[in-house]
């Protein structure tokens, strides 16, 4: 198979995989899978951010959340231990999901395993592309996700947790932040946590 035709074949399997997600997202006026939507736009990002990306990051942006929906939060304990059990379980089932249709798009072990590694966010801070993956996942939280998330939550724990997303993002995604057009609110937490 030519590798453009395995490419568009496995992005495409991707997303008719998350477009099985009941959960629904509303953007411009139209109704998405809440995790076809999220995936769309990580590759909107990875595109802006590092144009020049390998196809196997490309891959991995694109089926980060895969399935993210079949293992519900609430399947574990709501604690900050539950939190991180749910979170290290769903990267090994979005990595399994990538297994199977990457193998059945006819890619090899090698390139399969490349993905697997940046889904499962191996030597982040140490691995250039597991940090641009890391990178895109926050430069897509803050644009699409914060003000929704701030909304729920006190001032003080969303700039604690912009202080934590900011030491996993590289100076350049820092700095692209700055270009993300946020309210007034989001950018005055922003600012906070930056200067924090």
């Amino acid at each position: 198979m030519p590798q453009s035709e395995r490419y568009e074949k496995a992005i495409a399997q991707f997303d008719a995989y998350n477009s099985k997600d009941p959960h629904h997202e509303e953007f411009n006026g139209v109704r998405y899978p809440k995790e076809l939507l999220y995936a769309q736009r990580m590759s909107e990002r990875l595109d802006l951010f590092a144009p020049e990306s390998p196809e196997y990051l490309k891959l991995a942006a694109r089926c980060q959340h895969v399935g993210r929906w079949e293992i519900p939060r609430a399947s574990y304990p709501m604690d900050r231990k539950g939190y991180l059990q749910w979170r290290n379980t769903l990267k090994f089932h979005h990595a399994k999901i990538a297994d199977q249709i990457l193998t059945n798009c006819q890619y090899e072990p090698e390139v399969i395993d490349k993905v697997k590694f940046l889904v499962l966010k191996k030597e982040l801070n140490r691995n250039a592309d597991t940090q641009i993956l890391e990178d895109v996942i926050c430069l897509v939280f803050v644009q699409y996700y914060l003000d929704e998330f701030a909304a729920k939550h006190e001032g003080e724990k969303i700039v604690d947790i912009l202080r934590k997303t900011m030491k996993k993002m590289s100076p350049k995604a820092i700095d692209e932040v700055g270009k993300i057009s946020v309210s007034e609110k989001i950018g005055s937490l922003i600012h906070q946590a930056a200067s924090g």
